[in-house]
């Protein structure tokens, strides 16, 4: 595991909301492996952060004010390929369209916390398989 060799998985969070972001880091934080990296409120603030921080993980709401204008999951998608993308939102409604748009996980709000930790921990498990196919 991760968090037994000291790794752990790099997460930023990307919603409008303070209390969704606070509500997030709470939960990642019980997570050994498992740091926050860094918050952003809308897609200026994401573009930079992900240049900054250089996450493994993003967590995205689908409704990140500008996010349309800058590009969209897609763009993020061709930008970053290596970058792991779960999308939240309140509206699981918007999950196929999430994915589609190039999304490896989606995660509604309304669901219980249980739900992010097992996508965080599906992400994980991708990233250990990606390292032991470049050792």
């Amino acid at each position: 595991r991760w968090a037994a060799e000291g790794e752990r998985m790099r997460v930023l969070l990307a919603d409008d909301n303070p209390k969704v972001r606070f509500a997030l880091n709470a939960v990642l934080q019980q997570q050994p492996e498992i740091v926050v990296v860094g918050e952003a409120k809308e897609a200026g603030e994401l573009l930079i952060r992900l240049a900054v921080t250089k996450p493994d993980l993003l967590l995205i709401d689908w409704r990140l004010p500008g996010l349309a204008e800058a590009g969209s999951i897609s763009q993020l998608r061709r930008n970053y390929p290596d970058l792991m993308i779960v999308v939240l939102s309140g509206r699981p409604e918007v999950s196929r369209e999430a994915l589609s748009s190039g999304a490896d996980d989606f995660v509604s709000k309304i669901d219980p916390p249980e739900s992010l930790l097992a996508a965080t921990a599906a992400c994980i498990t991708r990233l250990e398989e990606r390292q032991a196919a470049r050792a």
